[in-house]
C-alpha cells in the first residue's frame, strides 16, 4: 500500500485518490480549512491546537509528522469530548485527524479519514456556518480525495455538493477557492481550476494565520504550475 502523503492544507491534508479504484491512494490533505474567524472567537485550547497543527504541517519534516499528528489528535479528541457542542472544536479535531491520516498513509489511514468525516458532520449538525463554513469545505475535500467504493467513502458528487456549500458561505476565502480549484483540476477542468485559483490568490490574509496563508499560497502556485504543464 502506497503511503499517503500530505502535499498541499491546512484540514488536510488527505490526498489524491487513484480513481481507478486500486488499492493505492495518496492523501494530499491540505486541510488548513479554517476560515477567517477572529482569534478572540476561538477557545484558547483550540487556538493551541491550531498553532501546533500549522507548525507540524508547514515547518516539520514529513517523516516526523505522523507521530506529531498522532499526539495532537489525542489532544484534539480530548477537547472535543470536553466540549461536544462546540463546532470549531469539532472542525479542528477533524482537521487534525485528516492530517494524521495523510501522514500515516495506507489502508490504516481510512479509519482516521472516517473519524475526520464524523467530526466534520458533528460540526455541521451543531453550526453549519462555524468558521465560515469550513466543515463543508473540509468534508468536500475528504469526499474527492478518499478512494471510492469498495475501498473507501469517496464520492465526487458529494464532494461537489459540500464544496459548493462551503464556497457559498465564504466566497472570497483562500481555502474554499483553492479546494474547489483542486477538485476541478482533478476532474480535468483546467480553465475552471485556474479561475478559482486566481480567486484564492486574491483572498485577503487571515488574522493570525500567516504561516497557513504562506503554505496555502505555495500550494496555489504549485497547482498553477501543474495546470501550465498540462497545457504544454
Amino acid at each position: 500500500m502506497k503511503k499517503l502523503t500530505a502535499a498541499p492544507q491546512g484540514c488536510f491534508l488527505l490526498g489524491a485518490v487513484n480513481r481507478k479504484k486500486t488499492a493505492k491512494f495518496v492523501m494530499t490533505m491540505a486541510l488548513a480549512l479554517v476560515g477567517n474567524m477572529a482569534l478572540a472567537d476561538l477557545p484558547d485550547d483550540v487556538l493551541r491546537v491550531r498553532s501546533a497543527w500549522e507548525k507540524i504541517k508547514y515547518q516539520m519534516p514529513e517523516k516526523e509528522q505522523e507521530l506529531a499528528f498522532e499526539q495532537l489528535a489525542k489532544e484534539s479528541a480530548r477537547l472535543k469530548e470536553k466540549s461536544p457542542r462546540d463546532a470549531p472544536t469539532a472542525i479542528w479535531h477533524g482537521i487534525v485527524e485528516a492530517s494524521y491520516a495523510g501522514a500515516k498513509g495506507g489502508l490504516g489511514a481510512l479509519g482516521l479519514a472516517k473519524n475526520a468525516r464524523k467530526s466534520f458532520e458533528d460540526a455541521l449538525a451543531i453550526d453549519p456556518k462555524a468558521l465560515d463554513g469550513s466543515a463543508y469545505t473540509s468534508l468536500g475535500s475528504l469526499y474527492y480525495q478518499v478512494p471510492g467504493w469498495p475501498i473507501g467513502f469517496g464520492d465526487d458528487k458529494m464532494a461537489l455538493e459540500m464544496l459548493n456549500k462551503g464556497l457559498a458561505l465564504n466566497p472570497n476565502g483562500i481555502d474554499p477557492n483553492y479546494f474547489y480549484a483542486d477538485y476541478l483540476f482533478r476532474n480535468g477542468d483546467l480553465e475552471g481550476a485556474e479561475r478559482f485559483l486566481k480567486k484564492a490568490q486574491a483572498a485577503p490574509p487571515r488574522e493570525g494565520r500567516a504561516l497557513a496563508d504562506e503554505g496555502r499560497r505555495k500550494e496555489i502556485n504549485e497547482l498553477m504550475a501543474k495546470i501550465a504543464k498540462k497545457r504544454r
